[in-house]
């Protein structure tokens, strides 16, 4: 890995910035690409983009940059995108900044701005060598994500078209699964979910076979339609407690098996109206392998313990020896999957070794 410390004004910076469908996001000459394929959206807001051109107005330094050099020439932004554009937006006169336009300054001003010096550090090396940079420099700003990494390193035609279908603000997969799916699109949140939903959470596996082998992502973007839509019929009346589940994985293992909605729906309204079920979320994985560990039975409380303790005068009704409290553990007398309460009636307090006994059972 090759790494040189270089520093160039923002006048060469912003010369021939242009942001379009086309070209994309180009600056330095037409020889820096802003937006590679792994980097996110301008996510900056205001308060964000003006704190950058406060620093070049007041002649502070600015936090240095990472560029890679591609070998032909051009560069990429690994590190800078955010405060590039801020940068090149701001003098092309896309903002105002203190009420005034660049092209309102006076020409000393613009030219302290022009003048104003960067600090890059460029780098030449392997797609591995730079993912391996990306994860161990003071990446100053909005960090790369785990999933920018890789989209760093597998930049290909399949990921420059499953970014159109789960990377754009509003792009399709937000659109048909938002309610189902946690994060943001530029964030990658929505690509991240779904690979790791088609690849078993083998996500760079099957990155970097289809970067190799596909144009395109349809088999992505087929995969994630049939598990929104799985969704939608097997449940089709929508709690906020459905958003960010492992939706995948449950698609994955139940997609043929035959599934009733209504009768689910019946068992999922009853479950979430049990106070003793304290994790509701959990309720959409319980009703395919009713496994109470998904849902979290609420435990019998420390009062309730000592009542139950003392009405059995410290007695295990099981093996009719007597134990300290500390040394007996509380137990549902009717489980709660055949309709027992976790009430202090329905309680009965079992020395450790009887209770481990019948929870084997």
């Amino acid at each position: 890995m090759d790494i040189t410390l270089q520093k160039i004004t923002i006048g060469q910076l912003s010369k021939d910035y242009v942001d379009n469908a086309e070209a994309g996001v180009r600056a330095f000459g037409g020889l820096l690409d802003v937006r590679p394929p792994y980097q996110r959206e301008f996510v900056y807001n205001d308060k964000e983009r003006d704190a950058v051109i406060d620093t070049v107005v007041n002649n502070y330094p600015l936090n240095v940059m990472y560029w890679s050099d591609r070998g032909d020439g051009t560069y990429e932004i690994i590190d800078g995108q955010q405060r590039t554009i801020s940068i090149c937006q701001y003098v092309s006169g896309d903002f105002a900044h203190m009420m005034q336009y660049f092209g309102n300054l006076t020409e000393d001003e613009k030219k302290q701005i022009l003048d104003y010096e960067l600090f890059i550090y460029v780098c030449k090396g392997t797609d591995k060598e730079k993912l391996k940079w990306f994860r161990t420099i003071n990446i100053a700003g909005k960090k790369l994500t785990d999933q920018e990494l890789l989209n760093a390193v597998y930049a290909s035609p399949w990921l420059t078209d499953a970014k159109r279908y789960f990377s754009k603000p509003n792009c399709g997969a937000y659109l048909l699964g938002n309610k189902y799916v946690s994060g943001s699109p530029i964030q990658q949140d929505f690509l991240e979910t779904a690979l790791k939903w088609i690849s078993n959470n083998q996500i760079e596996d099957y990155m970097a076979r289809h970067a190799i082998s596909d144009k395109d992502a349809g088999e992505l973007w087929f995969y994630y339609q049939q598990v929104i839509g799985w969704i939608m019929a097997t449940f089709p009346k929508y709690r906020k407690e459905m958003k960010g589940l492992d939706w995948g994985v449950l698609y994955n293992k139940y997609k043929e098996v035959t599934i009733n909605p209504t009768a689910i729906e019946g068992e999922v309204a009853r479950l979430m109206q049990d106070s003793d079920v304290e994790n509701k979320r959990g309720i959409y994985t319980y009703v395919f392998d009713h496994d109470e560990h998904h849902i979290g039975i609420r435990a019998f409380d420390a009062n309730t313990k000592r009542e139950v303790y003392e009405r059995q005068q410290g007695i295990c009704p099981i093996c009719g020896q007597h134990f300290d409290i500390e040394f007996m553990e509380a137990d549902h007398i009717t489980p709660w999957s055949k309709g027992g309460r976790t009430i202090a009636e329905n309680c009965q307090m079992l020395c450790q070794e009887c209770n481990r006994r019948k929870s084997d059972k």
